[in-house]
């Protein structure tokens, strides 16, 4: 079947490149959906998966979807799907030819109400999915948190690249009512210890950490939750709308490849959109991508980057911080503080005697002064910094200024 374009003109998300990005990641894996019938039993609700689903199967992404439905509805539930899924470019239905209880040929399978699931079940979605990148497969159970734990065994056996949890509680909150947007295996085991989770008060969630842990421990590389509202976001953007969980340490940072350019690129620019970055020209943005260091969540999610720029400051023996950007998902989590840090570290590896950075943004001022940075003059930092600058944005520019020493103290 040749695929469709991804991007349309009217794309209901607006998320362009981000998308692209995402989809990029998706494309040749096997994400798998779970969500109770009752979510998207008005139609209206049901044209909004649809519309995620559909993005995913053309951009080549296998879709296992799974839903809930009590037992006795599972009938008119599978003649409901008949009539709503959409046709493909060929003008074959995605369900076709089912009765009561799927027959071999459909991507519809009923599913066991109880686990451990047979292998030959499992064999069944492969089998499916070998045929068609979308199967879709009814549990025949009422509580959510049953089909929470039937999605979970099979993300873990089917070692899915994506399981999201769609909840209509959305993500998981804080006190405050902030969605926490990444939790860590640490995390997850220190919630399940016991008392943990209701003394942070989450413990309605309890469930939903032990299935996210089982899973990703199963083998799942990732797992999402978050309501149907937020799903394209939550799949799409950098900024989400749910939590994503992963067993791997929240944060690595590492020097920059040339595999991570593309993606760096299109933050830089976003950063320059918002008024974070100042604009640049592609070889300075080149130079950026040479020296930078990027920030990864999960191990594979760039959550923020920055570069330290050395060769200019020789006779000086000064590095300058350029461009530290973090997104805005992920502000809470500390990406800054340990991009600066690596880079502290490299400059002391290199014989620095400081570190500099420019800002025009108050948010960066605060954020330079807690990690050891003071205010100092433009005539503080190398006269390279300002050759070719823009004197109009140097009447502006804050200059921020830490000094090093060998024994690792500012």
């Amino acid at each position: 079947m040749q695929r469709r374009a991804v991007l349309h003109s009217n794309d209901p998300g607006g998320f362009g490149e981000e998308k692209q990005f995402y989809l990029d990641e998706f494309r040749n894996r096997t994400l798998l959906l779970s969500l109770s019938w009752c979510e998207v039993e008005e139609k209206t609700r049901w044209f909004e998966l649809q519309r995620v689903v559909d993005e995913l199967i053309t951009n080549g992404t296998r879709v296992i979807l799974c839903l809930g439905v009590e037992r006795d509805r599972v009938p008119l539930v599978v003649q409901e799907l008949r009539a709503r899924w959409p046709q493909t470019t060929e003008g074959e239905e995605y369900l076709p030819g089912l009765q009561d209880r799927a027959a071999e040929s459909g991507n519809v399978q009923l599913a066991p109400a109880a686990a451990p699931l047979a292998t030959e079940f499992l064999i069944g979605v492969w089998l499916r999915l070998r045929q068609r990148p979308f199967s879709i497969v009814l549990f025949p159970v009422g509580e959510t948190e049953q089909l929470v734990l039937l999605a979970e065994e099979l993300a873990a056996r089917l070692r899915v690249h994506k399981w999201v949890i769609v909840d209509a509680a959305g993500g998981i909150r804080d006190r405050s009512g902030e969605v926490l947007s990444f939790m860590d295996g640490a995390l997850l085991e220190t919630l399940m210890a016991a008392g943990q989770a209701e003394w942070a008060g989450l413990g309605e969630r309890r469930a939903i950490f032990a299935s996210a842990h089982r899973a990703l421990s199963g083998g799942a590389a990732s797992v999402n939750v978050c309501d149907l509202s937020g799903l394209e976001r939550e799949l799409f953007t950098y900024l989400g709308s749910g939590t994503l969980f992963t067993l791997s340490d929240y944060c690595a940072v590492k020097r920059l490849s040339i595999d991570d350019f593309a993606e760096v690129e299109r933050l830089l620019r976003r950063g320059e959109r918002e008024g974070v970055l100042k604009p640049r020209s592609l070889p300075e943005l080149a130079r950026i991508l040479v020296h930078g260091y990027g920030a990864t969540i999960g191990g594979g999610h760039l959550a923020g980057f920055c570069s330290l720029e050395t060769e200019r400051y020789a006779p000086e023996r000064a590095g300058e911080v350029v461009a530290l950007y973090t997104i805005t998902r992920f502000k809470g989590e500390g990406i800054g503080r340990k991009l600066l840090a690596r880079v502290t570290a490299d400059a002391r590896a290199l014989g620095l005697e400081y570190l500099f950075a420019c800002t025009v943004a108050p948010q960066a001022r605060a954020f330079f002064e807690r990690e050891g940075f003071r205010v100092v003059t433009p005539a503080q930092v190398p006269p390279a910094k300002w050759k070719g600058y823009d004197p109009a944005r140097k009447k502006r520019v804050l200059v921020l200024r830490k000094d090093l020493d060998a024994t690792g103290e500012a």
